[in-house]
């Protein structure tokens, strides 16, 4: 046996996607948020999740952003937060006529 496979830690999922493009598509999988609701989250939360675009001009995300969609999600869906709300607890500025 390589000792060295035995000693290696495993790797962690997340980090080991972090450089792979991910598609909306596959996004909307992995956190259970509708297309829709990614993108409005994209608008409303420019400053804080901002995906790049391919080429084509098709979102292209990362499991840092989808680490983002996550931290969204638990203030908007299980902590209950309005947007206004979840943009403070972020530390984001707020807009005049906002919800």
């Amino acid at each position: 046996m390589n000792k060295t496979l035995l000693e290696a830690p495993p790797e962690d999922p997340a980090t080991s996607l972090g450089n792979l493009p991910l598609s909306i598509s596959q996004v909307e999988l992995i956190t259970g948020v509708p297309k829709t609701t990614l993108r409005y989250w994209e608008r409303v939360f420019q400053e804080f999740l901002d995906p790049d675009r391919t080429g084509g001009n098709q979102r292209s995300y990362t499991m840092e952003d989808v680490k983002r969609i996550l931290t969204i999600k638990k203030l908007l869906k299980i902590e209950m937060y309005t947007v206004s709300g979840a943009k403070r607890r972020l530390g984001l500025p707020q807009a005049q006529q906002e919800e």
